[in-house]
């Protein structure tokens, strides 16, 4: 392939619609990131389609995302929402149903980029029908989530599934060297193979707006300081131990924590998170503001004075970037990639655990700095500059175009 040509990608995300309202059950960073990397790629001039269980018979099958991009639904069991392990039935059906959907429409493809193991699996079926490279992102690993303990156990069918693709796809992209080195430690993964692209961010919705303005216009009419929480309402983000925190904290100052995320299907988890608020006495403390669509993040933002990732785990730390982009400093564990977004000190802090006392200290240590005028913002914009999607996708495309060189047509 010439180095210049523009190409057609199918983009996998069977389980998850890439539109989905984040926060919800099975919607998060890896929907954003594959929503902006398509858009990205065609604004370059690429043509991807992103194909997706159809789950909402409200949804047209075909939805324009952008120059180039398209998000088509294609139905495979039931119309509605269902639990990601429930997928796994109708995932021979999905192909299926993609096969005949590109043969109607005529349609060829240079490659398969597929999202998440279960459109892994799907991947690695059509790429034996098309004989084009499959390259595959897992954004977590069942592995590595079944080692921290925390949560639902992943199934055997998950570590399989992700073993057998690790060995035969052409290429897997992680976001983090953790993940490079997770892949070899849990799944035997050679390291030609993986290639490391961090995620990143949309630097046009995430810029810091005016606190007073972001707190009226979502009627925080507050001068407490505003602590917030955003992600799916999952028992790996530890959103228990930033409440029992938020109860140290407001010993020393006046608080209030703000949690974004959360549907009907975590309604359990948020339940036995308001228990928890009337147990430690802060429930007149804490805001319960469910999903938030991706446009009204950057008020969320920009009104609170810290954003606070106590996960046990996470892929890459996507929140980090938004909240950074937004000038609000982080407190984090030490997931993900937030090693390559947080200085020390500077725009945030990174804890060695997610143990209560030691993030009411650095959230306490951090406001305090705010309050002195000594967190940097010109340091923040230098690093975020460095994830715009820009100079991600260029990075994704030059991972494409060398995998289609390498690739060898298999005959017979």
């Amino acid at each position: 392939m010439l180095a210049k040509e523009q190409l057609k990608i199918a983009m996998l995300s069977v389980h998850s619609c890439p539109v989905g309202k984040l926060g919800r059950r099975d919607t998060g960073g890896m929907n954003v990131y594959i929503r902006e990397l398509a858009c990205e790629l065609g604004r370059r001039g690429h043509t991807v389609d992103i194909y997706t269980r159809a789950h909402d018979p409200m949804d047209d099958q075909i939805i324009e995302l952008g120059e180039g991009v398209r998000l088509i639904h294609l139905d495979a069991g039931e119309v509605e929402d269902i639990h990601k392990l429930a997928v796994y039935v109708h995932l021979a059906d999905f192909a299926c149903k993609l096969e005949s959907f590109r043969k109607h429409n005529d349609l060829r493809y240079d490659l398969i980029h597929s999202h998440y193991w279960l459109s892994g699996w799907v991947g690695r079926r059509i790429q034996g029908w098309w004989n084009v490279p499959h390259i595959t992102m897992f954004h977590t690993l069942g592995a590595v989530k079944n080692a921290i303990g925390v949560g639902e156990e992943e199934p055997e069918l998950r570590i399989q599934t992700e073993q057998e693709l690790v060995k035969n796809c052409n290429r897997v992209i992680t976001a983090t060297e953790k993940e490079r080195q997770d892949l070899n430690d849990y799944y035997n993964a050679s390291s030609q193979i993986i290639s490391v692209i961090p995620c990143g961010v949309n630097l046009n919705l995430f810029q810091p707006v005016d606190k007073s303005f972001a707190r009226h216009r979502l009627g925080f009419n507050t001068n407490s300081n505003i602590v917030l929480f955003v992600g799916r309402v999952d028992p790996l983000k530890g959103i228990d131990k930033l409440f029992v925190a938020i109860s140290y904290l407001r010993q020393r100052r006046e608080v209030r924590l703000v949690v974004i995320g959360g549907d009907d299907y975590s309604q359990p988890e948020v339940k036995g998170l308001m228990m928890l608020s009337r147990e430690l006495q802060i429930e007149d403390l804490v805001t319960f503001a469910g999903a938030v669509k991706q446009e009204d993040l950057p008020f969320y933002y920009s009104a609170a004075d810290v954003c606070v990732i106590p996960s046990y785990y996470e892929s890459f730390g996507l929140v980090a970037l938004e909240s950074l982009a937004c000038e609000t400093p982080i407190v984090s564990t030490r997931v993900g990639g937030i090693e390559s977004i947080v200085v020390q000190g500077e725009n945030g802090y990174i804890v060695t655990a997610n143990t209560p006392h030691i993030l009411a200290d650095m959230i306490a240590v951090l406001l305090t700095k705010q309050d002195t005028g000594s967190m940097t913002t010109d340091l923040t914009r230098g690093i975020v500059a460095r994830f715009s999607w820009s100079n991600i996708a260029e990075a994704i495309v030059e991972e494409y175009r060398a995998e289609l060189s390498n690739y060898t047509v298999q005959v017979g």
